[in-house]
């Protein structure tokens, strides 16, 4: 089985685990393949009151750890690949440093992740006078649809995170379904996959993201999909997945996608059932 992992280090100060203990889990589920996509460097989007990513320092050092995961994977017969998780954010000239790293670094998969709880965002909204819930929701899925068309992303990594960590009171896809569909239609149509992350079902609603209602819209509209498992810890790695692939299959899914060198392959759903 392949997938588009999703797996943290250390280095981005909220993970826990070697390189190769996440890899050793990934063997032992039988995965032949995982990426791993720690946050990207970015000296003004952090996490709450830090800046909990990577610096610019240690992505040699991200490099190397990612490599000493592979070498441990070749034992096993897992293959290892270096992806990044980069940040979405709607202004360009933040975006620029970003740019430069994606451009300068030879990651095989990127993952667009807009963190709406960081303190950048929120001033960004209070900013624009985005104040009530339905506005930040409708915000939020705008600004994922925009991004899908920058060419910067291969998957957008749990494209509904914005139902957790309080910053909206409660989401009900239902509300937001024009809005939602506009993101899903641009993802269809720019060929970005989005990504079902199970961390969901560790917290919050525990739902995977994104939700049901989500999935069944992207299905309908050809939307390709990536599966990750959000892992900061190796105990995590590849979390429901067999679980959640077979909701995927009964929705009509019949194909998880991974990505080699920012190219697209598909991988039968029914290898992961």
């Amino acid at each position: 089985m392949k997938f588009d992992c999703h797996m943290h280090t250390p280095l981005c100060g909220h993970a826990l685990g070697h390189t190769a203990e996440y890899v050793r889990e990934a063997a032992k589920r039988r995965f032949d393949l995982v990426t791993f996509t720690c946050h990207i460097p970015m000296r003004d989007v952090g996490f709450g009151d830090g800046a909990i990513r990577m610096g610019m320092k240690d992505l040699d050092q991200y490099f190397r750890l990612v490599d000493e995961g592979r070498k441990v994977g070749e034992e096993f017969g897992v293959e290892v690949l270096t992806g990044i998780e980069a940040e979405v954010f709607p202004s360009e000239s933040i975006m620029k440093e970003q740019d430069k790293i994606l451009g300068d670094y030879p990651f095989e998969f990127v993952l667009g992740s807009l963190h709406h709880h960081t303190d950048i965002f929120q001033k960004w909204l209070r900013k624009h006078s985005i104040d009530s819930d339905f506005e930040r929701i409708d915000s939020y899925f705008r600004i994922l649809a925009d991004a899908v068309r920058t060419g910067r992303y291969d998957s957008m990594a749990h494209p509904d995170v914005i139902r957790i960590y309080g910053t909206v009171t409660e989401m009900d896809p239902l509300e937001h379904k024009e809005v939602i569909i506009s993101f899903l239609r641009a993802a269809a149509e720019e060929d970005v996959c989005i990504e079902v992350n199970t961390s969901g079902l560790r917290k919050g609603v525990y739902t995977v993201h994104p939700d049901p209602f989500i999935l069944e819209w992207a299905k309908e509209l050809g939307v390709k999909l990536t599966m990750g498992s959000d892992s900061h810890t190796p105990d995590t790695v590849g979390y429901h997945f067999h679980d959640v692939a077979k909701q995927l299959a009964g929705m009509g899914f019949e194909s998880l996608y991974y990505h080699k060198n920012r190219v697209q392959v598909p991988e039968p759903i029914a290898n992961f059932i």
